[in-house]
């Protein structure tokens, strides 16, 4: 039976305890594994933090350009790369979509289609226009001009978060997409999800050299507006050491699952939710209940359905490491919990869900009911499952076609408007001191 923290609310410190819990996976707690820390030392020659690693690259990329990618592709991916081998060539696109099964063709297909159909529906909300007596003012939204999408890679591959970070992209507008991801043996079902979204420019380079390349570009790569999708604790380091320099979309750091279930939800269920997030490694996942047969009954589900995963060792860690099961008085209590932790994604598997529902204030994205698991949403559902992680769901959304937007505000005044509103101008302007300002309103009334 795997080893998984059992918290009681009602506990003194209960609430430290879920603190504590959720600060282990920061990403300033540097979860660097063995072989990470050993492959630093053979690259640096000496043991650095993943912020000291990201600085040096990143430093070293701005600098040199295509000579840094080169060495750092080589040293930490053992590349022996050009920098006209960078781009990975359109027709493996082709090629891979053609060796790819029937039913993963159809799948992406579907795929593509929800998340496009509600990337449109939601764009729709961005322009506005408002007048008043002589005055026009319009919100106007314009696509960014070139944007960088960073593809997680190397153990695994990920064909959904090409389609969940791309496709939002294309909704917007945006004329250039650059994709980077640091798979050196492409997959099939990754190259194949290239070729659906028709992207002609892609990159085998991974890492905080592919963040550096596309924030400050180099002689073959041009710099981008925003750098999206997420990668390990290096990836995400990296691009909060360059926001400002460009946009990004947001610290995305390790996955995390939060479940509110009452005594009406099969314990099965929650437990292989659980598992769902754990097989990340490292991953939080964390199950509320005021029903502690349930908790329980979920305890020996978790430990029946390890033992059926390729990935068991991997999942029993996580659980153990980064899992919870949260016993509390009542909903109420659960609702403060989840909160508290602003989980990435949030299940709700009670009575009635949609009343849970209207009271959470933090997430990145609600499964309601029990026939919702966040499975659907990490493949098909439409929204992109590139969600804020850590607690930021506290004041950040999940990715969307707005974060690809920038707004430009238009105001035109009729010669009216400008004389009628002119006083309280002018005395604005003069109680900062600035009496230029006041000066370039009048003039337009005075010269009349």
């Amino acid at each position: 039976m795997p080893s998984i923290q059992h918290i009681d609310w009602s506990e003194p410190d209960a609430r430290a305890q879920l603190d504590a819990l959720r600060k282990s996976l920061g990403m300033d707690t540097g979860q660097m594994t063995k072989a990470s820390q050993e492959r630093t030392v053979e690259v640096f020659g000496e043991h650095l933090s993943p912020l000291s690693v990201v600085r040096r690259i990143l430093d070293e990329v701005k600098m040199r350009g295509d000579d840094a990618v080169v060495k750092y592709s080589e040293k930490i991916d053992s590349l022996m790369l050009e920098p006209g081998q960078f781009r990975i060539e359109a027709q493996e696109f082709e090629a891979a979509w053609n060796r790819v099964d029937d039913n993963f063709r159809r799948a992406l297909e579907a795929a593509r289609k929800n998340i496009e159909a509600f990337q449109r529906h939601i764009l729709g909300t961005e322009a506005g226009l408002f007048e008043r007596d002589g005055v026009r003012l319009e919100a106007v939204a314009r696509p960014l001009a070139r944007v960088g999408v960073y593809i997680p890679g190397g153990a695994a591959a990920y064909p959904s978060a090409v389609l969940m970070d791309v496709i939002p992209a294309q909704v917007a507008g945006c004329r250039e997409i650059a994709v980077t991801t640091p798979t050196a043996n492409l997959n099939d079902s990754v190259l194949a999800a290239f070729h659906i979204l028709g992207l002609k420019e892609v990159y085998r380079i991974g890492g905080p050299t592919a963040v550096a390349m596309l924030a400050y570009g180099t002689e073959t790569v041009p710099k981008v507006d925003m750098i999206v999708g997420a990668g390990n604790i290096f990836v995400t380091l990296a691009k909060r050491e360059v926001c400002g320099t460009v946009k990004i979309d947001m610290f995305a750091g390790p996955s995390e699952i939060f479940v509110i279930a009452d005594e009406t939800a099969d314990p099965d269920y929650v437990a292989a939710d659980l598992l769902s997030q754990a097989e990340h490694y490292p991953g939080s996942a964390i199950a509320v209940s005021d029903s502690p047969e349930l908790l329980a009954a979920v305890q020996k589900a978790l430990s029946r359905q390890l033992g059926t995963l390729a990935r068991e060792e991997m999942c029993r860690e996580c659980l153990e490491k980064y899992g919870a099961l949260v016993a509390v008085a009542n909903l109420d209590e659960a609702i403060e919990v989840a909160n508290r932790v602003a989980p990435e994604h949030l299940e709700i598997i009670t009575k009635d869900p949609r009343a849970v529902a209207r009271r959470i204030e933090n997430a990145g994205t609600v499964f309601l009911g029990a026939d919702t698991p966040e499975a659907v949403g990490d493949y098909l559902a439409g929204p992109s499952h590139t969600l804020p992680t850590g607690g930021t769901a506290r004041f950040t959304s999940g990715l969307s076609a707005l974060d690809f937007l920038k707004r430009i505000t238009f105001v035109e005044y009729s010669k009216e408007a400008l004389e009628r509103e002119l006083p309280d101008i002018e005395t604005i302007a003069r109680s900062e001191g600035l009496e230029a300002h006041a000066r370039a309103a009048r003039i337009r009334i005075e010269k009349e």
